[in-house]
This record gives C-alpha cells, sequence and structure tokens, in this order.
C-alpha cells in the first residue's frame, strides 16, 4: 500500500507557501553592490552636496536678495539651495553681488550638476542592471539544453550532485529547484542557477527548463511529493532520465509508474549498509567506498570496447558484474551473459583513477 496523503489543508499550505517565496529564476551570483544600499549611498551623496550648497549660500548670504522680504535667513538659503540644484529656479531668491555671482558661476554650478549626475546615475544604474539581468536570464535560457535539475538541495540531492560533478558535470548544466529561497541562495552563492517554488507545478518545472533537460534528479522530503514531481516531470518530459529517491520501499514501485526511470529507497539502503557492516566491517568500507566518486573503487557503467566483442564476461581487463543489453540487466554468471556484443554496455569496477570511456557513476544518492 502507498502512504501517500496529500489533504485539502496540505494542498492550501502549499499554495500559501508558494505565495510567500519568489518565482524568479536565480542565475549564478556576481559580485555586485545589493541595490538598497546602492540607492542609500547615491541619496547620502546628493544630501551632502545639498548641504554643503547651503553652507556655500549662507557665508555670502549677503549677497543675495529676496524678493519677499530683502533679508536671507537659514531657511531661505536651503530653499535657494533645493531650486537651485533641482534646476527649478523660481527667482524669487537671486544672488546680485560680484561675489555671490561669481561663487554661482565656480562652485554652485558644478555642485548643480553633480547632483543631477548622482540623481541620473542612480536611475540609469537601476536600468542597466536590471536589464543586464534579462539579458543574462534570456541568454541562459537560450544556451540552456541538455542539463540536469535536480529538485531538492538536501542532503540526498547535493550528495548525488557531488557525485556527477566528479565524473565531469558543468556547474553550469545544472538547475536547482527548491521551495526554500534560502536554499536557492546557498545554490547560487556555490555557482548553480537555482529557480525557488514547489516543483509539483508545472509552471516552476518549466522556468527551470526541465522540457530540455536530459536528466532529473529527485530528492524531496516526502514520498509523496516525489510521486507528484515524478509525474508532472515526465509530462512535460518525455525522454528524460528520472532518478528518485524514496524513503520508503513501499512507496518505490508507484514512484516508477508515475514515471522515475530508476529508484532508491535511502532508508533500505542506509539500512543494508549497517547490516553489512555490523556481519563485516571490512566489506561495509568497500561498498561505501565504491558508492563515493573519485577515491579507491567506483562502480561504473561503460560501453563494450570494440577487443571485447566476443570474448566472455571473464576475459574482460575490469571486473564486469553485470551486463545490459537492451533493457534486460544480466548478472556475469548468466548464460546468457557471454558472449559480449557490441551495443552492450558493462557495469565494473574499477580504480577511480583508471581510464575509462563515457561512463555513468552508480549507487545511492546519499
Amino acid at each position: 500500500m502507498f502512504h501517500v496523503k496529500l489533504h485539502g489543508q496540505d494542498a492550501m499550505a502549499r499554495d500559501a507557501d508558494e505565495k510567500l517565496v519568489s518565482r524568479r529564476v536565480k542565475l549564478p551570483k556576481r559580485v555586485v553592490e545589493k541595490p538598497l544600499r546602492q540607492v542609500t549611498r547615491r541619496v547620502l551623496m546628493a544630501l551632502l552636496v545639498l548641504c554643503l550648497t547651503v553652507l556655500i549660500v549662507w557665508l555670502d548670504r549677503e549677497g543675495y536678495h529676496d524678493n519677499a522680504n530683502e533679508q536671507v535667513d537659514f531657511l531661505d538659503c536651503v530653499y535657494y539651495a533645493t531650486v537651485t540644484l533641482s534646476t527649478t529656479g523660481y527667482g524669487d531668491i537671486v544672488p546680485y553681488s560680484d561675489s555671490a555671482r561669481l561663487v554661482n558661476v565656480l562652485l554652485i554650478t558644478p555642485l548643480r550638476v553633480l547632483f543631477l549626475i548622482i540623481l541620473v546615475g542612480t536611475t540609469l544604474e537601476v536600468l542597466t542592471e536590471r536589464t543586464r539581468e534579462e539579458w543574462r536570464l534570456n541568454r541562459w535560457r537560450k544556451n540552456l539544453r541538455d542539463h540536469t535539475v535536480v529538485v531538492g538541495f538536501g542532503t540526498k540531492g547535493r550528495s548525488a550532485l557531488l557525485t556527477l560533478l566528479a565524473t565531469g558535470l558543468r556547474k553550469d548544466q545544472v538547475v536547482i529547484v527548491d521551495p526554500s529561497s534560502k536554499v536557492i541562495d546557498t545554490a547560487t552563492s556555490e555557482g548553480f542557477t537555482g529557480v525557488v517554488g514547489d516543483a509539483t507545478r508545472s509552471d516552476v518545472l518549466l522556468r527551470a527548463e526541465l522540457q530540455k533537460a536530459r536528466q532529473i534528479i529527485i530528492a524531496t522530503q516526502r514520498d509523496d511529493t516525489a510521486v507528484l514531481v515524478a509525474l508532472t516531470a515526465r509530462q512535460l518530459n518525455r525522454g528524460a532520465k528520472i532518478v528518485a529517491a524514496v524513503r520508503e520501499e513501499e512507496n518505490a514501485p508507484l514512484l516508477k509508474q508515475s514515471g522515475a526511470d530508476a529508484v532508491i529507497t535511502s532508508a533500505s539502503a542506509a539500512g543494508r549498509l549497517l547490516g553489512l557492516s555490523v556481519l563485516s566491517p571490512s566489506a561495509g568500507t568497500v561498498m561505501e567506498d565504491l558508492i563515493q566518486q573519485g577515491s579507491g573503487l567506483e562502480l561504473i557503467e561503460r560501453p563494450v570496447r570494440k577487443a571485447e566483442v566476443g570474448r566472455s564476461v571473464r576475459e574482460t581487463e575490469d571486473l564486469v558484474i553485470s551486463v545490459l543489453r537492451g533493457h534486460r540487466l544480466l548478472a556475469y554468471d548468466d548464460p546468457h551473459a557471454s558472449p559480449l556484443q557490441a551495443m552492450d554496455r558493462v557495469i565494473t569496477i574499477v580504480r577511480a583513477a583508471y581510464p575509462t570511456g563515457p561512463q555513468v557513476t552508480l549507487g545511492p544518492a546519499e
């Protein structure tokens, strides 16, 4: 029996959570100043220019004439500086002495230009940054294809991704989907592209360009979520390879029916490894070494080499444990496994530094 319960309250809570998070695609972060800090810094600069102008006018206030009362006080200086820097210029307060006019030419006018540059520069910088980000996003969408989508960037998702990166997968070919904006911020800071949102929704997966992906890793916290993600992903992409992790072994068949090509039972896999370690700590160490990429022994899948065609499984240079022929997985001692055929793929145990052709690392995701 499949233990998936998605009640009305859960769906409502999911929709509410979805409204609280950003739905933008977050590209890898660049070293740029935060918009709020940029605006604050420029506003402070503009205020500094204004205060300097007020001080200059105040020091030479005797050279100015106010049409209202013929006297210029501090408030009049602030007023004059404001309308002058903003180029409003009502003309009710004017410089009439030679010194005041000279100060306006040499100091007030350059400050007015500086004030306008600060204000216009802030607007242009914001617009430029927005245009640049839009251009980056459009370029990313145009160039992205045959990539890997990882749904869930917890322990399982991160471990699976580290294994793939060790085999040569580039970070710019990975898109992380997670409902937590903090998790996505962490992913983008590490060089990945992130999408914040509920991966059971097709619009979220479309923002991750899942329809053009080559492989999809589903590493969600709940089994029911994994099933819904697999169903949605398979609808959007019929040809992608979908690998998913579930906690309970009894949920694996339904996940395969939902479109997953391979299902890893995380709880059972960890339990078997624990049991094997109890029976033989050395055997447990060897198994853990096999599923850990980049050191010691590795479990790989590779095509049959030309020199191996027609030979027995036991005559290969590597330690072959299974033969993949079409959709059939044959054990090394299966009579039909030998002789090897040109279209076969073999699953072998090799050393980490062993030079091989295109290969796929096998093993649990966590």
